[in-house]
């Protein structure tokens, strides 16, 4: 298992237990509108765009146009997406067959 070690503990724990027992997309919603402000949500929802667009092979240009990220936080994105704890890489293969499979 690769992460940081400084992430973990009790409460970070516990936080991901909650997540994992949400059941649907209602209550993730329900959920994330409680525990963060708007403008955090927005910001976590435009990196997994910025990562899928990346993987996608697409301009710094492209990935501006379409999710007005700064080039700052495309070239975050970029070095966790080669160099972080792959979660991205897991979630972005998730997300792509889950759309192969509706798509069948």
């Amino acid at each position: 298992m690769s992460f940081n070690a400084k992430l973990k503990d009790e409460l970070t724990d516990q936080l991901f237990r909650a997540i994992l027992l949400l059941q649907n997309e209602e209550e993730c919603y329900q959920f994330f509108e409680d525990i963060c402000t708007i403008s955090e949500l927005k910001s976590l929802a435009q990196r997994l765009e910025v990562a899928r667009m990346i993987s996608g092979e697409h301009t710094y240009s492209a990935i501006v146009e379409r999710t007005g990220a700064s080039t700052a936080t495309i070239s975050r994105v970029k070095k966790c997406l080669h160099y972080g704890a792959d979660g991205y890489k897991i979630i972005l293969t998730r997300l792509a067959e889950q759309e192969d499979a509706v798509k069948r």
